[in-house]
């Protein structure tokens, strides 16, 4: 019998090949992906990417998409709606959540706290393996993803709305994670393994907004702010 589980998707590279190894797994059920999207704009949170595109994503994917918005986007109210959603899928016999995270021990150590409070285990397809073999992995598995939102402490607003290929991540700062694992950047994937057809979409306006709040997975002590490129359906 297989082990039911909720898949954490971001709509991401790391995501996406999460979600491929995942998928492999014969021990595994994947009921549904559950997205975190800001209720005021409709957009998944830290990605800024439209909720109308990560209902694409979900429909070629094939999988049923729970939406969890939040207001404020203080961690209080993520632990309080995320305990709500969890539990009710556990009554329905899901006992695993999936994480794409790769190496930040403290996010894994939150994320294993919280899903401890409802009875639920957390795994980690990718943890620890190396981002520049993973990173290679992506694009061999024929995936194809673009940066929505970077961190203007590593890279600035040309690298944002673009299409990542081997030689994007060659070209990459020194202190850059290949996989933006640091919070250096985030991506939208569009095409590949997982997909049943190519999202279709089009590159609109880069906007940049200053840092208001520290976040789990940037450093905020460089970080002035960030570039999204607003990616329309």
């Amino acid at each position: 019998m297989k082990d039911k589980a909720i898949f954490c998707w971001s709509g991401g590279k790391d995501s996406a090949l999460t979600l491929y190894r995942t998928l492999q797994d014969p021990g595994l059920e994947i009921v549904a992906l559950l997205t975190t999207l800001n209720q005021t704009f409709r957009r998944i949170s830290m990605h800024g990417v439209r909720e109308e595109l990560l209902e694409k994503q979900a429909a070629s994917i094939g999988l049923p998409l729970i939406k969890m918005f939040v207001a404020e986007g203080s961690n209080a109210e993520y632990e309080k709606n995320m305990e709500a959603v969890l539990s009710e899928y556990k009554a329905k016999g899901v006992s695993k959540v999936i994480f794409g995270d790769i190496f930040l021990e403290d996010l894994r150590t939150y994320r294993e706290n919280n899903l401890s409070k409802v009875g639920l285990t957390a795994e980690f397809p990718l943890w620890k393996e190396n981002t520049t073999t993973l990173i290679n992995e992506f694009f061999a598995l024929g995936f194809r993803t673009i940066t929505c939102c970077v961190n203007d402490a590593f890279l600035g607003e040309e690298k944002v709305g673009v299409e990542i290929r081997p030689e994007f991540i060659k070209a990459l700062p020194a202190n850059v994670d290949p996989c933006g694992e640091n919070g250096e950047y985030h991506t939208f994937c569009f095409a590949g393994p997982v997909f049943r057809s190519p999202v279709n979409f089009t590159v609109g306006e880069k906007v940049y907004k200053p840092l208001e709040l520290k976040t789990a997975d940037c450093d905020a002590g460089q970080t002035k702010g960030f570039w999204f490129c607003d990616l329309l359906p």
